[in-house]
C-alpha cells in the first residue's frame, strides 16, 4: 500500500515535470527561433554565391557612415546620461533631500513615453514654429534651422531618455554603501567633495561602468528619437537605415536587412558583454550597516533642491507643456491665446479620424494580451530558473533577454523573415497581421514580466514549498496553489510594465505593421511624416496621460509588492 501511494505520487510527480516543460518549449520557442531564422538568412552559404548578395550591404558606405553615426549619437547620449542620471542618483540616495518619491517619479517618468513622443515633445518646444516660443515671444525668426536636427540633438534626447537607467542602476550600488565609512571619513576632517571622490565614486565605479553600457546598448537600438530628428536631416543610424531599406524593398532586401541586423546585434551583444564583465568582477566586501541617508546638506540643500526642480522642469514639464500647447492650436507655427486655442485635434482624435481609433483598439489589445499571456506563461519558468539553477537555466534566462536586449529592428526583420511564408501544415500566414505583432511584443517584454516575479519568488520559504511536496503534491499542484498566490502582486506589477511599454511602441512594429493594423506609436510617427503635428501633439499628449496614470496607480500599491518591483520607488 505504501509502495503503491510512493508511485502514484511518483508518476504525479513526473507528470508535473512534464507540464512544467511546456511553458518552457514556449518561452524557448518565442525567443530562440527568430534569432536563429535571421542568422541563417544572413550567414548562410547561398549568399556568397548570389548576386545581388545581402552581403554587398556590407561594401556600400551608407552602411559604415551609420555605423559611424550610432557609434557617435550613443557615445555622446550615454555621456549626458551619465552626468544626468548620476547626479539625481547621488543626491537621492545619499543625501536629506526632501520629496525623494515625488523627485524619482518625475524623473523616471521620461523613459516609460515612447521615444517617439519625446522626440515629438522636444521637436515642439524648440525651432521657429513652437506653439509655446511663439506665445511667450522666444521664438527663433521664421526659417531658423530646427537645432534638433543634428547628431546633437538626437544624443541629448537619447542621454535624456536613458539618464533614468543610470539612476536605477546606480541606487542599486550606492544603498548598499556602509554608512559607518562615510561617517568616519567626516569625522577624521573630510570634506563633503573629498568624501564623494575618494570614497563613494571609487566603490560604485563598476556600476556606473555597467550602467554606462547598459545605455549604450539601449540608445543603440532606438528608433524613434533618430527617426524623428535624424531621416528629416538626411542623418542615418543603423535602425533609421534599415527602416529605409524595408520602405524601398528592392532586390535582396531582406538578405540586406538581415545583415545590417546581425551587424547592430553584434555590436549591441558586444556591448551587453562588456556589461556583464563589469559587473562579474569582484566588487568591495565591506561591513557596516547601509543607510539611505550619509551625507547631510545642511544649508545647501535647499540650492540642490532646486536644481533638481530646474532639471525635472527642463527635461520633462517643459518639453510636455509645449506638446499640449501644440495640440490645442489650429496648426504648428501659431502662437497659443484666447483667439488660437481650440480642441479641433482632440475632436479629430476622439470623432472623425477613424484610423486613430483603429491604432487606439489594435494597441490596447496587443498591450492587454501581451500583459495577460506573459505572467502566465513566466511563472513556472521563473520557478525553474530560480528552483533549479544549473546551465540549461542559464542558457533559458540568456535566451529570454536577448530579444529585449537587441535592438527591437533586429527582433522585427528576424520575425518578417521567420514568418514571411504561411505557417507549414495549416498554410496561414501571419505576415501583416496583428499576431506577428503580438509575437514579437511576447519575445521582447518577457524579461519585462520575469524580472519581478523571479524576484518574488526569490523571497518566498521554501519550506512551505516542501511541505506541500511532503503532503503529496506534485509541482504544478504547488505552484498553482501555493507559489502562484503569493508571487500574484509582483505578476500584476509585472503585467502594468508589459502594458505601459507595449502600449505604445514603435521601434517593433514600424516594420511589422500594416494598412489597418496601425499601432498609437506608428500612428504618431505617421502623423508627424504627413505634417499632422497638432493631431500628432494630441496623440501623444493622450499616451503620456495614460502612462503617468498607470505609473501613479502601481506606486500606491507598492507597498503590497516585493522591494525592488517597482522601479521607481525609493
Amino acid at each position: 500500500m505504501t509502495g503503491s501511494r510512493a508511485a502514484r505520487a511518483a508518476g504525479s510527480t513526473r507528470m508535473g515535470d512534464r507540464a512544467f516543460l511546456l511553458p518552457v518549449f514556449a518561452v524557448a520557442a518565442l525567443t530562440v527561433a527568430p534569432t536563429a531564422r535571421l542568422v541563417w538568412e544572413a550567414l548562410s552559404p547561398r549568399q556568397w554565391s548570389t548576386h545581388p548578395s545581402g552581403l554587398d550591404v556590407l561594401t556600400e558606405p551608407s552602411t559604415w557612415q551609420a555605423l559611424s553615426h550610432s557609434v557617435y549619437t550613443c557615445a555622446l547620449g550615454t555621456i549626458v546620461g551619465l552626468l544626468l542620471g548620476g547626479f539625481i542618483a547621488f543626491a537621492l540616495t545619499l543625501t536629506d533631500l526632501r520629496a525623494k518619491g515625488i523627485f524619482a517619479f518625475c524623473f523616471v517618468l521620461p523613459m516609460m513615453i515612447p521615444p517617439q513622443v519625446t522626440a515629438l515633445a522636444w521637436l515642439q518646444l524648440t525651432g521657429p514654429a513652437s506653439p509655446l516660443l511663439k506665445t511667450l515671444g522666444l521664438a527663433p525668426p521664421l526659417g531658423s534651422p530646427q537645432p534638433l536636427y543634428s547628431a546633437g540633438g538626437i544624443a541629448l534626447l537619447l542621454g535624456i531618455q536613458y539618464a533614468p537607467m543610470v539612476f536605477l542602476s546606480l541606487r542599486a550600488s550606492l544603498v548598499a554603501l556602509p554608512a559607518d565609512l562615510i561617517e568616519a571619513a567626516l569625522l577624521a576632517g573630510a570634506s563633503r567633495v573629498r568624501v564623494w571622490r575618494d570614497i563613494v565614486v571609487p566603490l560604485v565605479r563598476p556600476g556606473l561602468l555597467a550602467a554606462a553600457a547598459l545605455v549604450f546598448v539601449s540608445a543603440l537600438g532606438n528608433f524613434g528619437i533618430p527617426a524623428l530628428l535624424g531621416i528629416p536631416a538626411s542623418y542615418y543610424v543603423l535602425p533609421t537605415l534599415i527602416y529605409q531599406k524595408m520602405v524601398s524593398f528592392g532586390n535582396a532586401t531582406l538578405p540586406q536587412v538581415a545583415v545590417l541586423s546581425l551587424l547592430i546585434g553584434a555590436v549591441a551583444l558586444a556591448g551587453i558583454g562588456l556589461q556583464s564583465r563589469l559587473l562579474a568582477r569582484p566588487a568591495h566586501r565591506l561591513s557596516g550597516q547601509s543607510a539611505r541617508v550619509m551625507l547631510r546638506l545642511g544649508r545647501a540643500r535647499g540650492v540642490v533642491e532646486a536644481v533638481m526642480a530646474l532639471i525635472l522642469a527642463a527635461i520633462l514639464f517643459a518639453p510636455l507643456l509645449a506638446l499640449v500647447a501644440s495640440s490645442l492650436v489650429p496648426a504648428i507655427g501659431v502662437a497659443l491665446n484666447p483667439h488660437t486655442l481650440t480642441l479641433q485635434a482632440y475632436g479629430e482624435m476622439l470623432g472623425r479620424q477613424g484610423v486613430t481609433l483603429r491604432a487606439l483598439r489594435n494597441s490596447t489589445t496587443l498591450a492587454v494580451t501581451a500583459a495577460v499571456l506573459l505572467p502566465l506563461l513566466i511563472v513556472p519558468v521563473a520557478w525553474q530558473l530560480v528552483r533549479r539553477p544549473g546551465r540549461l537555466g542559464a542558457w533559458l534566462a540568456a535566451a529570454i533577454e536577448i530579444p529585449y536586449a537587441v535592438p527591437g529592428v533586429v527582433l522585427a526583420i528576424a520575425c518578417i523573415l521567420l514568418f514571411a511564408r504561411p505557417l507549414p501544415f495549416i498554410e496561414i500566414s501571419l505576415y501583416g497581421s496583428l499576431i506577428i505583432i503580438l509575437l514579437a511584443y511576447l519575445a521582447r517584454f518577457m524579461v519585462v514580466a520575469l524580472k519581478p516575479v523571479q524576484t518574488s519568488i526569490a523571497q518566498l520559504d521554501l519550506s512551505l514549498e516542501e511541505a506541500a511536496r511532503l503532503a503529496g503534491a506534485n509541482h504544478r499542484r504547488s505552484l498553482g496553489d501555493i507559489v502562484l498566490p503569493l508571487v500574484a502582486p509582483s505578476a500584476l506589477a509585472g503585467a502594468v510594465l508589459v502594458f505601459l511599454m507595449a502600449f505604445s511602441e514603435l521601434t517593433v512594429s514600424a516594420l511589422l505593421w500594416s494598412a489597418g493594423n496601425e499601432t498609437l506609436g506608428v500612428l504618431i510617427f505617421n502623423l508627424n511624416e504627413s505634417g499632422e503635428n497638432a493631431l500628432a501633439a494630441a496623440v501623444a499628449v493622450a499616451i503620456v496621460l495614460l502612462v503617468g496614470t498607470l505609473m501613479g496607480l502601481l506606486g500606491l500599491f507598492s507597498h503590497r509588492l516585493p522591494k525592488g518591483v517597482i522601479p521607481w520607488r525609493t
